[in-house]
């Protein structure tokens, strides 16, 4: 049994530990499974991992014995971005002369149906449109 093997076999284990190691920094992420395939494993979580989260997560993996410490990879979070635009939304709230921001949006987001599995990573970005705006500067 080569090491990938024994890492799909025991798991359960190593995911039993991981989230171990995360109580005991007393994070709210917490380790779902782990992925593996011929090019290696992943460790899937909850929510995205902080900097403490990762470093956790790498001394542990670093003490498992059946892991190849010059074949581990840098941890780190997925690096593709996806934007979301909205369009045709009103700048100023009624009847107050107010600008809508985040914390509106990311209320609303939360509410409605396509959005309802979605995680914001960073706040919602609100821009007023304009005539002389450019409205592909979020594309």
């Amino acid at each position: 049994m080569n090491n990938l093997e024994k890492i799909i076999k025991l798991s359960n284990k190593y995911v039993a530990n991981i989230n171990r190691a995360l109580k005991d920094i007393k994070s709210d992420i917490m380790a779902d499974f782990i992925y593996a395939d011929n090019r290696g494993f992943t460790i899937i979580t909850n929510k995205v991992a902080s900097t403490l989260d990762l470093n956790t997560i790498k001394k542990y993996i670093k003490n498992v014995d059946v892991v190849d410490l010059d074949n581990v990879r840098v941890l780190s979070l997925p690096q593709s971005k996806w934007y979301f635009k909205i369009l045709g939304i009103p700048y100023l709230i009624k009847d107050m002369n107010v600008p809508i921001f985040a914390d509106i949006v990311k209320t609303v987001l939360k509410l409605t149906h396509f959005c309802n599995d979605i995680t914001l990573v960073s706040k919602p970005c609100v821009i007023k449109a304009s005539p002389k705006s450019d409205s592909n500067d979020m594309d």
